[in-house]
């Protein structure tokens, strides 16, 4: 039996791969590694041939399942292998040496504990790229302390709403009750898509800062001209119909509109319309399916709508200037 398994979903990452292997090799605790790679087409078969052969285990497939789809295949080998934990890890990331100590500690000491996530700072060390999930009321998550430069402001270990699936510590039983990554998202949300379905089954996400890994920010996504723009269109619309609560659906569903809309506009005016309007006929596409799964989703929550409610940030996203600007200038028409 494999205590804890490390999933690296693999995407022509010739120029990270290497670093990010190495870094688990040298954890403090005893890891079983395993390596999907996702049809690359560029040295990343050759270099997990040459190098670590005997050190990881390879799942190699024709095409790109994306990140859910690589990683599901991680938790299902997982799952076999009798694992007690399961950690999805960036390729283009890299582990501080006790990064995984630090969550299987928690995990250990927290029964009610599902999930738990570390810090990610950018691959310099000097800024923030997640310290948890939020998820507003505007239907937007983001990750809490993007860009910040001051990197120990977040040192208090808590409960956070949603756990980046760059980096972050699963316990299989909850990927067994709740199921596993949702492969319509492909990639983007995916992860907080899963922690809202943990939430809502009773299960806490917590955040242990003393879990660090450093990452290279869009070093993947950035090879696709238009990839984040619509993933966005697409997936946002899907994480909101299958998790948010019936009594704060339409609380939600209005804000997101505007938030889509505007999302929309800001697209064209960039050169991603395109990209944006098919992402958005593609959320249209799978709305269907998302209300079928929504059904089993909310019939199997545990916890009451005003936990859930309690747990979402009731402001905008720091970055969501635009919305911001607009949301002021509506409160000065109406003289508050």
């Amino acid at each position: 039996m494999h205590k804890t398994v490390v999933v690296i979903p693999n995407w022509n990452g010739e120029d990270s791969i290497e670093d990010c292997i190495n870094s688990l090799l040298s954890q403090t605790v005893t890891i079983h590694i395993i390596v999907v790679d996702n049809g690359s087409i560029d040295s990343s078969l050759e270099i997990l041939d040459k190098y670590y052969e005997d050190k990881i285990e390879l799942i190699t497939n024709d095409k790109n399942k994306g990140y859910a789809g690589g990683v599901n295949q991680g938790f299902r080998r997982a799952i076999e292998l009798d694992a007690k934990y399961v950690a999805p890890f960036n390729n283009d990331a890299v582990a501080d040496s006790k990064w995984l100590e630090s969550l299987v500690s928690c995990l250990d000491k927290n029964k009610d504990i599902g999930i738990a996530t570390s810090k990610i700072l950018n691959e310099s060390g000097k800024t923030i790229d997640s310290t948890g999930d939020y998820y507003t009321v505007w239907g937007l998550p983001y990750p809490r302390g993007r860009g910040e430069s001051d990197i120990n402001k977040y040192d208090n270990e808590r409960e956070i709403f949603g756990a980046s699936g760059g980096a972050s510590l699963y316990r299989v039983e909850v990927l067994q009750k709740i199921g596993l990554l949702d492969e319509t998202f492909f990639a983007y949300y995916e992860d907080v898509d899963l922690s809202f379905r943990a939430q809502l089954a009773g299960w806490k996400v917590e955040f242990v800062p003393e879990s660090i890994a450093y990452h290279q920010i869009g070093a993947t996504s950035g090879k696709i001209k238009g990839f984040t723009t619509y993933q966005t269109m697409k997936n946002l619309p899907l994480l909101l119909v299958k998790n948010v609560p019936r009594k704060y659906l339409f609380n939600v569903s209005w804000r997101f509109l505007l938030t889509k809309t505007l999302f929309l506009g800001r697209s064209i005016t960039r050169g991603n319309g395109w990209s944006a309007v098919k992402g958005d006929l593609a959320a249209t596409y799978y709305l269907l399916s998302a209300f079928r799964k929504r059904r089993v989703i909310q019939k199997s929550k545990v916890v009451p709508d005003s936990y859930i409610w309690g747990m979402m940030i009731h402001d905008l996203p720091p970055n969501a200037r635009a919305l911001r600007k607009l949301r002021s200038y509506w409160w000065k028409l109406k003289g508050n």
